[in-house]
Protein backbone atom coordinates (compact mmCIF):
# COMPACT_ATOMS: atom_id res chain seq x y z
CA UNK A 1 0.00 0.00 0.00
CA UNK A 2 2.49 2.25 1.43
CA UNK A 3 5.27 1.73 -1.77
CA UNK A 4 2.12 2.18 -4.38
CA UNK A 5 0.62 5.54 -2.80
CA UNK A 6 4.57 6.66 -2.86
CA UNK A 7 4.48 6.01 -6.64
CA UNK A 8 1.70 7.35 -7.70
CA UNK A 9 2.61 10.45 -5.69
CA UNK A 10 5.91 10.58 -7.66
CA UNK A 11 3.85 10.40 -10.84
CA UNK A 12 1.53 13.09 -10.07
CA UNK A 13 5.07 14.87 -8.76
CA UNK A 14 5.79 14.99 -12.32
CA UNK A 15 2.95 15.14 -14.05
CA UNK A 16 2.35 18.74 -12.31
CA UNK A 17 5.96 19.43 -13.37
CA UNK A 18 6.06 18.77 -16.61
CA UNK A 19 2.67 20.83 -16.83
CA UNK A 20 4.07 23.72 -15.08
CA UNK A 21 6.88 23.36 -18.06
CA UNK A 22 4.57 23.52 -20.45
CA UNK A 23 3.12 26.64 -19.43
CA UNK A 24 6.23 28.69 -19.06
CA UNK A 25 6.78 27.27 -22.34
CA UNK A 26 3.21 28.32 -24.13
CA UNK A 27 3.63 32.43 -22.20
CA UNK A 28 7.23 32.92 -23.19
CA UNK A 29 6.40 31.64 -27.11
CA UNK A 30 3.29 34.03 -26.66
CA UNK A 31 5.72 36.60 -25.15
CA UNK A 32 8.40 36.37 -28.26
CA UNK A 33 5.13 36.12 -30.89
CA UNK A 34 3.63 39.23 -29.53
CA UNK A 35 7.76 41.14 -29.16
CA UNK A 36 7.31 40.11 -33.02
CA UNK A 37 4.15 41.74 -34.40
CA UNK A 38 5.11 44.63 -32.48
CA UNK A 39 7.89 45.17 -34.65
CA UNK A 40 5.77 44.56 -37.86
CA UNK A 41 5.36 47.43 -39.98
CA UNK A 42 1.53 46.82 -40.39
CA UNK A 43 0.95 46.92 -36.55
CA UNK A 44 2.69 50.20 -36.14
CA UNK A 45 0.49 52.00 -39.16
CA UNK A 46 -2.28 50.77 -37.16
CA UNK A 47 -0.88 52.41 -34.09
CA UNK A 48 -0.25 55.62 -35.81
CA UNK A 49 -4.01 55.56 -37.54
CA UNK A 50 -5.21 55.38 -34.21
CA UNK A 51 -3.16 58.60 -33.12
CA UNK A 52 -5.33 61.23 -35.14
CA UNK A 53 -8.95 63.12 -34.71
CA UNK A 54 -10.80 64.26 -37.53
CA UNK A 55 -13.50 66.93 -36.75
CA UNK A 56 -16.29 68.41 -38.73
CA UNK A 57 -15.80 72.23 -39.02
CA UNK A 58 -19.02 74.71 -39.42
CA UNK A 59 -20.15 75.74 -42.65
CA UNK A 60 -22.13 74.86 -45.80
CA UNK A 61 -22.56 71.29 -46.74
CA UNK A 62 -21.29 71.52 -50.49
CA UNK A 63 -22.26 69.45 -53.53
CA UNK A 64 -18.39 69.60 -54.23
CA UNK A 65 -16.18 70.74 -52.22
CA UNK A 66 -12.64 71.45 -53.28
CA UNK A 67 -9.58 73.55 -53.65
CA UNK A 68 -9.07 74.11 -50.03
CA UNK A 69 -5.77 77.01 -49.77
CA UNK A 70 -4.84 77.84 -46.28
CA UNK A 71 -3.62 81.91 -46.33
CA UNK A 72 -1.22 82.12 -43.23
CA UNK A 73 -2.23 86.44 -43.31
CA UNK A 74 -5.54 86.25 -42.86
CA UNK A 75 -5.32 82.72 -40.59
CA UNK A 76 -8.35 81.20 -43.00
CA UNK A 77 -8.94 78.61 -45.13
CA UNK A 78 -10.12 78.95 -48.40
CA UNK A 79 -12.04 76.82 -50.60
CA UNK A 80 -15.13 76.58 -53.25
CA UNK A 81 -18.01 74.54 -53.90
CA UNK A 82 -17.74 73.60 -57.89
CA UNK A 83 -21.30 73.00 -58.21
CA UNK A 84 -23.12 75.28 -56.24
CA UNK A 85 -21.03 77.31 -57.17
CA UNK A 86 -19.57 79.86 -54.71
CA UNK A 87 -16.42 80.57 -52.85
CA UNK A 88 -15.61 80.18 -48.91
CA UNK A 89 -13.57 81.40 -46.30
CA UNK A 90 -13.26 79.23 -42.88
CA UNK A 91 -11.99 81.75 -40.30
CA UNK A 92 -9.60 79.93 -37.80
CA UNK A 93 -10.38 82.22 -34.96
CA UNK A 94 -14.28 82.14 -35.64
CA UNK A 95 -14.56 79.27 -36.71
CA UNK A 96 -16.47 80.02 -38.68
CA UNK A 97 -17.09 79.99 -42.56
CA UNK A 98 -18.18 82.65 -45.03
CA UNK A 99 -19.61 82.22 -48.23
CA UNK A 100 -20.06 83.87 -51.48
CA UNK A 101 -21.38 83.96 -54.94
CA UNK A 102 -19.57 85.17 -58.11
CA UNK A 103 -22.64 86.26 -60.89
CA UNK A 104 -22.39 84.70 -64.12
CA UNK A 105 -20.47 81.71 -63.04
CA UNK A 106 -21.34 77.92 -63.85
CA UNK A 107 -18.85 76.85 -62.01
CA UNK A 108 -15.75 77.84 -59.76
CA UNK A 109 -13.29 74.94 -59.60
CA UNK A 110 -10.80 76.53 -57.75
CA UNK A 111 -9.53 79.81 -56.17
CA UNK A 112 -5.58 80.80 -55.49
CA UNK A 113 -4.19 83.36 -53.72
CA UNK A 114 -2.36 86.61 -55.16
CA UNK A 115 0.63 87.96 -53.95
CA UNK A 116 0.45 91.84 -53.06
CA UNK A 117 -3.34 92.25 -53.09
CA UNK A 118 -5.36 91.73 -49.96
CA UNK A 119 -8.66 90.39 -50.56
CA UNK A 120 -7.87 89.32 -54.41
CA UNK A 121 -8.30 85.86 -55.71
CA UNK A 122 -7.48 83.83 -59.40
CA UNK A 123 -10.35 81.22 -60.16
CA UNK A 124 -11.14 78.59 -62.04
CA UNK A 125 -14.45 80.09 -63.82
CA UNK A 126 -16.43 77.79 -66.38
CA UNK A 127 -13.66 77.33 -69.00
CA UNK A 128 -11.56 80.62 -68.29
CA UNK A 129 -9.39 81.85 -65.68
CA UNK A 130 -10.72 85.24 -63.66
CA UNK A 131 -9.33 87.68 -61.23
CA UNK A 132 -11.91 88.83 -58.79
CA UNK A 133 -12.18 90.57 -55.45
CA UNK A 134 -13.67 89.29 -52.24
CA UNK A 135 -13.19 90.45 -48.49
CA UNK A 136 -14.24 87.65 -46.87
CA UNK A 137 -17.01 88.05 -45.31
CA UNK A 138 -19.42 89.86 -48.36
CA UNK A 139 -22.36 87.54 -49.76
CA UNK A 140 -20.93 88.73 -53.39
CA UNK A 141 -17.66 88.34 -54.96
CA UNK A 142 -17.09 90.63 -57.71
CA UNK A 143 -15.39 90.68 -61.15
CA UNK A 144 -11.82 92.43 -61.69
CA UNK A 145 -10.77 90.47 -65.09
CA UNK A 146 -10.46 88.05 -67.16
CA UNK A 147 -6.84 86.42 -67.13
CA UNK A 148 -7.72 83.89 -69.84
CA UNK A 149 -10.22 82.10 -71.91
CA UNK A 150 -10.27 79.04 -73.41
CA UNK A 151 -13.08 80.13 -75.76
CA UNK A 152 -15.63 78.80 -78.07
CA UNK A 153 -13.56 75.44 -79.29
CA UNK A 154 -13.47 74.79 -75.42
CA UNK A 155 -17.40 75.13 -74.41
CA UNK A 156 -17.43 71.50 -73.85
CA UNK A 157 -15.04 71.31 -70.63
CA UNK A 158 -14.52 73.38 -67.53
CA UNK A 159 -11.62 74.00 -65.58
CA UNK A 160 -11.31 71.12 -62.46
CA UNK A 161 -7.94 71.84 -60.09
CA UNK A 162 -5.36 74.61 -60.19
CA UNK A 163 -2.14 75.32 -57.71
CA UNK A 164 0.45 78.25 -57.75
CA UNK A 165 3.63 76.94 -57.75
CA UNK A 166 7.24 77.67 -55.94
CA UNK A 167 7.81 80.31 -58.25
CA UNK A 168 4.46 81.91 -58.31
CA UNK A 169 3.26 80.29 -61.60
CA UNK A 170 -0.76 78.96 -61.98
CA UNK A 171 -0.87 75.59 -63.32
CA UNK A 172 -4.16 74.17 -64.06
CA UNK A 173 -6.01 71.70 -65.77
CA UNK A 174 -9.50 70.84 -67.66
CA UNK A 175 -12.08 68.21 -67.89
CA UNK A 176 -14.97 67.69 -70.32
CA UNK A 177 -18.91 68.80 -68.00
CA UNK A 178 -20.17 66.02 -66.76
CA UNK A 179 -23.50 66.52 -68.20
CA UNK A 180 -21.88 65.76 -71.67
CA UNK A 181 -21.41 62.01 -70.46
CA UNK A 182 -18.98 59.33 -68.63
CA UNK A 183 -16.11 61.30 -67.39
CA UNK A 184 -13.77 58.52 -67.80
CA UNK A 185 -14.48 57.55 -71.26
CA UNK A 186 -13.24 60.35 -72.90
CA UNK A 187 -10.01 62.29 -72.47
CA UNK A 188 -10.84 65.59 -73.41
CA UNK A 189 -8.66 67.63 -70.76
CA UNK A 190 -5.84 69.71 -71.04
CA UNK A 191 -3.26 70.50 -68.11
CA UNK A 192 -1.93 74.09 -68.76
CA UNK A 193 0.39 76.32 -67.42
CA UNK A 194 -0.34 80.15 -67.01
CA UNK A 195 1.68 82.85 -68.37
CA UNK A 196 0.87 86.27 -69.36
CA UNK A 197 -2.36 85.44 -70.49
CA UNK A 198 -2.14 82.53 -72.00
CA UNK A 199 -2.78 78.72 -71.09
CA UNK A 200 0.35 76.92 -72.18
CA UNK A 201 -0.57 73.59 -73.34
CA UNK A 202 2.09 71.29 -70.71
CA UNK A 203 -0.32 67.63 -71.05
CA UNK A 204 -3.40 66.27 -73.19
CA UNK A 205 -5.78 63.79 -73.57
CA UNK A 206 -6.54 63.99 -70.31
CA UNK A 207 -9.80 62.56 -68.79
CA UNK A 208 -10.09 64.77 -65.13
CA UNK A 209 -7.15 66.98 -64.85
CA UNK A 210 -6.76 66.87 -60.47
CA UNK A 211 -3.82 66.94 -57.43
CA UNK A 212 -1.31 68.69 -58.04
CA UNK A 213 2.08 69.05 -55.44
CA UNK A 214 5.72 69.84 -55.61
CA UNK A 215 8.80 68.44 -53.63
CA UNK A 216 9.67 71.06 -51.47
CA UNK A 217 12.15 72.37 -49.72
CA UNK A 218 13.67 68.94 -51.10
CA UNK A 219 13.33 69.49 -55.07
CA UNK A 220 10.70 72.12 -56.15
CA UNK A 221 11.44 71.44 -59.84
CA UNK A 222 9.73 68.33 -59.13
CA UNK A 223 5.91 68.19 -59.61
CA UNK A 224 3.27 65.52 -58.83
CA UNK A 225 0.08 65.64 -60.80
CA UNK A 226 -3.16 63.28 -61.04
CA UNK A 227 -4.88 62.61 -63.66
CA UNK A 228 -7.91 60.51 -61.50
CA UNK A 229 -8.80 58.10 -64.71
CA UNK A 230 -5.21 57.08 -64.62
CA UNK A 231 -5.49 55.73 -61.26
CA UNK A 232 -1.98 56.72 -60.40
CA UNK A 233 0.38 60.12 -59.46
CA UNK A 234 2.68 61.12 -62.04
CA UNK A 235 6.52 63.06 -60.92
CA UNK A 236 7.78 65.47 -63.44
CA UNK A 237 10.92 67.72 -63.87
CA UNK A 238 10.24 71.71 -63.98
CA UNK A 239 12.18 73.19 -66.83
CA UNK A 240 13.24 77.03 -66.35
CA UNK A 241 10.20 77.99 -67.79
CA UNK A 242 8.37 75.82 -66.21
CA UNK A 243 7.51 73.32 -68.56
CA UNK A 244 7.09 69.47 -67.61
CA UNK A 245 9.92 66.72 -68.40
CA UNK A 246 10.68 63.29 -68.03
CA UNK A 247 7.07 61.76 -66.70
CA UNK A 248 7.27 58.82 -64.90
CA UNK A 249 4.48 57.21 -62.26
CA UNK A 250 5.58 57.93 -58.73
CA UNK A 251 2.57 55.81 -57.22
CA UNK A 252 -0.05 53.54 -58.66
CA UNK A 253 -3.07 53.06 -56.89
CA UNK A 254 -4.32 50.02 -58.47
CA UNK A 255 -3.90 46.72 -56.19
CA UNK A 256 -2.60 43.64 -58.14
CA UNK A 257 -3.13 45.05 -61.14
CA UNK A 258 -6.94 46.15 -60.58
CA UNK A 259 -9.31 49.27 -60.00
CA UNK A 260 -9.49 49.54 -56.19
CA UNK A 261 -12.66 50.60 -56.36
CA UNK A 262 -12.06 54.46 -55.50
CA UNK A 263 -10.01 57.28 -57.54
CA UNK A 264 -7.16 59.88 -56.92
CA UNK A 265 -8.45 63.45 -56.41
CA UNK A 266 -7.02 66.65 -54.55
CA UNK A 267 -3.18 66.18 -53.47
CA UNK A 268 -0.77 67.95 -51.16
CA UNK A 269 2.22 67.45 -49.11
CA UNK A 270 3.69 68.05 -46.11
CA UNK A 271 7.23 69.03 -45.18
CA UNK A 272 9.00 66.62 -45.40
CA UNK A 273 7.61 65.93 -49.28
CA UNK A 274 5.28 63.08 -48.48
CA UNK A 275 2.46 62.76 -50.27
CA UNK A 276 -1.46 63.30 -49.06
CA UNK A 277 -3.64 61.68 -51.77
CA UNK A 278 -7.63 62.24 -51.45
CA UNK A 279 -9.77 59.52 -52.81
CA UNK A 280 -13.03 59.82 -54.16
CA UNK A 281 -14.75 56.86 -53.53
CA UNK A 282 -13.08 55.85 -51.20
CA UNK A 283 -13.59 57.42 -47.81
CA UNK A 284 -9.90 58.05 -46.89
CA UNK A 285 -6.59 59.99 -47.23
CA UNK A 286 -3.80 58.40 -48.51
CA UNK A 287 -0.08 59.55 -47.53
CA UNK A 288 2.87 57.87 -49.56
CA UNK A 289 6.07 57.99 -48.54
CA UNK A 290 8.10 60.67 -50.80
CA UNK A 291 11.31 58.19 -51.04
CA UNK A 292 9.87 54.35 -50.63
CA UNK A 293 7.04 55.25 -52.83
CA UNK A 294 5.15 52.62 -50.35
CA UNK A 295 1.53 54.04 -48.44
CA UNK A 296 2.84 54.64 -45.04
CA UNK A 297 -1.06 55.70 -43.71
CA UNK A 298 -4.55 56.02 -44.38
CA UNK A 299 -6.69 58.76 -42.50
CA UNK A 300 -10.46 57.54 -42.28
CA UNK A 301 -12.90 60.55 -43.45
CA UNK A 302 -16.74 60.18 -42.75
CA UNK A 303 -17.54 60.53 -45.99
CA UNK A 304 -16.96 58.55 -49.10
CA UNK A 305 -15.97 61.51 -51.48
CA UNK A 306 -13.25 62.93 -50.63
CA UNK A 307 -12.17 65.60 -52.66
CA UNK A 308 -8.82 67.53 -51.42
CA UNK A 309 -6.33 68.69 -48.65
CA UNK A 310 -3.99 71.33 -47.83
CA UNK A 311 -2.34 72.03 -44.43
CA UNK A 312 -3.26 74.55 -42.51
CA UNK A 313 -3.84 75.96 -38.37
CA UNK A 314 -1.33 78.35 -36.67
CA UNK A 315 1.22 75.42 -36.61
CA UNK A 316 0.90 74.30 -39.88
CA UNK A 317 0.01 71.54 -38.72
CA UNK A 318 -3.79 70.40 -39.19
CA UNK A 319 -4.88 68.78 -42.40
CA UNK A 320 -8.12 70.23 -44.17
CA UNK A 321 -10.22 68.18 -46.03
CA UNK A 322 -13.26 69.02 -48.08
CA UNK A 323 -15.64 66.38 -49.44
CA UNK A 324 -18.51 66.38 -51.71
CA UNK A 325 -22.03 64.89 -51.53
CA UNK A 326 -22.59 64.33 -55.31
CA UNK A 327 -25.52 62.05 -55.91
CA UNK A 328 -27.21 62.45 -52.81
CA UNK A 329 -24.70 61.32 -50.11
CA UNK A 330 -25.89 61.75 -46.29
CA UNK A 331 -24.22 63.94 -44.12
CA UNK A 332 -21.71 64.47 -43.38
CA UNK A 333 -20.59 63.92 -47.08
CA UNK A 334 -19.99 67.61 -48.41
CA UNK A 335 -18.94 68.74 -44.98
CA UNK A 336 -15.08 70.14 -44.68
CA UNK A 337 -12.92 68.47 -41.87
CA UNK A 338 -10.04 68.83 -39.91
CA UNK A 339 -7.53 66.24 -39.00
CA UNK A 340 -4.59 66.99 -35.84
CA UNK A 341 -2.66 64.61 -34.26
CA UNK A 342 -1.05 63.88 -37.40
CA UNK A 343 2.60 64.29 -35.97
CA UNK A 344 3.71 66.46 -39.33
CA UNK A 345 3.91 69.72 -40.60
CA UNK A 346 3.09 71.24 -44.13
CA UNK A 347 4.42 74.22 -46.50
CA UNK A 348 3.03 77.67 -46.75
CA UNK A 349 0.88 77.77 -49.69
CA UNK A 350 2.12 79.58 -52.47
CA UNK A 351 0.65 82.84 -54.17
CA UNK A 352 0.43 83.93 -57.56
CA UNK A 353 2.64 86.51 -59.04
CA UNK A 354 0.46 88.15 -61.75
Amino acid sequence: MFSRSSSSSSASLRCVQLIAFSVLLYCSATDHLAQAQELQPQNKMASSDNSYQVVQLPGPRTKLGEGPVWDIDTQSLYYVDINTPAVHRYDYAENRTYSAKLEGANSISFIVLVAGQPEHFVVGENNRVTLIRWDGRSEEAHHVRVLADLGNSQSHVRFNDGKVDPSGRLYAGTMQLETLGDLFAQKEGQFFRYTNGTMVVQKQNISISNGLTWDEPGNPSRMYYIDSAALDVKAFDVDANGDLKNETVFYDLRINGANPGYVPDGMTSDADGNLYIATWGGSKVMKVDKRTQQLLQEIKIPAEQVTSVAFGGPQLDELFVTTSSNGGKPAPAGELFKVTGLGVKGKPMHKMVL
